[in-house]
């Protein structure tokens, strides 16, 4: 098939590159011409293992290609996804500027029949509201040209979205087409033929389906964190409580982990536009509410925590800092806790040393040359000297340490563990004083 993706970020580029790869000739289009001109030179705007060299394979092949020419782009694909950016706006709502601008190009250049196809996350409605732009941009040119609009959400995890796109186990399809719906099977056939994996449905069905799916794996990391802090003041430890909930098959263990608050491209932002809808219908979602506020104070934990333990005084203070991006295997930093702890150590006259494997540059991009911030080239370089320790992001290179040697490379032993990476006994033999996340502070003392 002949298919043009609109948009060449996260989702975008994988979409495109993970369709080339299965035989599909995929036309990428941007309006960013630095980004198209990185990327026919094979270099990438995000990290994710494995995309580089899908985008070397498939550019060699000639099945992806990228441009500029928007004309060129409608024209190439009878799919035409939608995978621009979908910021939220000033009052938490989806800002659809992006995605409508792409509609109306369509409607602009089309001259047969397209399918538009809503990848990027949407609200419910929004598939309507591209019909609408599409056909008001068609009338203007005096055509009534046929085209169908549907919806087909993403579920990819940065860090495993090849994995995910490749063996996910759901496509959501939101149509009543049958023509839109044989063309998607088409589309997606290499990735369905082990077992059926498309689910088709109403469009706005799809459309809520994406963000219930990111509203409940929040839900279930807030309501986590709870318990974790519950667990600190009850003197009990985390850890085990997660191990004796995780092994009932009615939770399981997926997204049940403690930790310093959730953050990225797609729950911060999607919990705050589910609620935003409805609170645009009439409806106050509590729960939604709740699961972000949960969130936004877990971030504040890491401080409040390191705060603690110099009681209070941390001006002057050098703070080493174990990971940057919000998760591993990325170096997206968007919403991630390490912000929230730099900027409240810079607001208390601290300094900050961070290393992370893949987030180096993005850090430098957001918060330029500063005095209270260096950026170093290993765990090693970030401690030597440090008053304190601080893991943000559970990062391989960070789980396996030798305690005793990290208890000397600190000038004060005080390590604060957002992720929970460690055995609290192991850490308390060594000497040092460990903040972890909801283990009881009777654990957290050295010997």
């Amino acid at each position: 098939m002949k298919i043009t993706i609109f948009g060449t970020g996260y989702v975008g580029l994988v979409t495109g590159t993970c369709l080339a790869d299965v035989g599909h000739d995929v036309l990428c289009v941007d309006v960013d011409t630095d980004k198209i001109a990185r990327l026919e030179r094979g270099e990438l705007p995000i990290y994710e293992p494995g995309l580089e060299a899908m985008v070397r394979h498939t550019v060699a092949e000639g099945r992806l290609r990228f441009t500029t020419d928007a004309a060129a782009a409608v024209a190439f694909g009878t799919l035409q996804f939608i995978a621009v950016g979908t910021p939220p706006d000033e009052d938490g709502s989806a800002d659809l500027q992006y995605v409508l601008a792409v509609a109306r190009s369509i409607g602009e250049h089309m001259t047969d029949y397209k399918v538009v196809v809503d990848k990027s996350t949407v609200p419910v409605g929004t598939a309507d509201k591209v019909h609408a732009e599409i056909t008001a941009t068609l009338a203007a040119r005096g055509l009534q040209t046929a085209f169908d609009v549907c919806s087909n959400p993403e579920f990819l995890k940065e860090g495993a979205a090849i994995e995910d796109f490749a063996r996910g186990a759901r496509i959501v399809v939101g149509t009543e087409s049958p023509r839109v719906r044989t063309l998607m099977r088409e589309c997606y056939a290499p990735y369905n033929r082990n077992h059926e994996k498309l689910i088709f449905m109403d469009v706005r069905s799809a459309e809520l389906t994406k963000y219930a799916a990111n509203a409940m794996l929040a839900t279930k990391i807030s309501f986590m964190n709870e318990i974790a802090n519950l667990a600190e003041r009850l003197g009990a430890d985390i850890e085990q409580v997660r191990h004796g909930i995780g092994s009932d098959p009615r939770i399981g263990y997926h997204f049940i982990y403690p930790g310093c608050g959730y953050g990225g491209s797609c729950f911060p932002k999607d919990v705050q536009a589910l609620a935003r809808t409805a609170s645009e219908i009439g409806y106050r979602s509590e729960l939604l509410e709740a699961v972000e506020a949960v969130n936004n104070r877990q971030k504040t934990t890491l401080f409040t925590k390191l705060s603690q333990a110099f009681d209070g005084s941390l001006a002057g203070k050098t703070v080493a800092v174990w990971g940057l991006a919000f998760k591993p295997n990325t170096d997206d930093m968007r919403e991630a806790p390490s912000r929230t702890l730099m900027e409240a150590l810079w607001a208390a006259g601290a300094r900050v040393r961070a290393f992370d494997p893949e987030a180096m540059a993005e850090c430098r991009r957001l918060y330029g040359e500063r005095d209270d911030l260096v950026l170093v080239d290993g765990r090693e370089q970030a401690v030597s000297g440090a008053d304190a320790l601080v893991i943000c992001t559970e990062w391989k290179a960070f789980r396996s340490i030798d305690f005793a040697w990290l208890k000397a490379q600190l000038a004060t032993p005080v390590v604060v563990d957002g992720r929970n990476l460690y055995d609290p006994e192991a850490v308390k033999a060594a000497g040092l004083l460990y903040f972890a996340v909801g283990r009881g502070e009777s654990l957290m003392r050295p010997r």
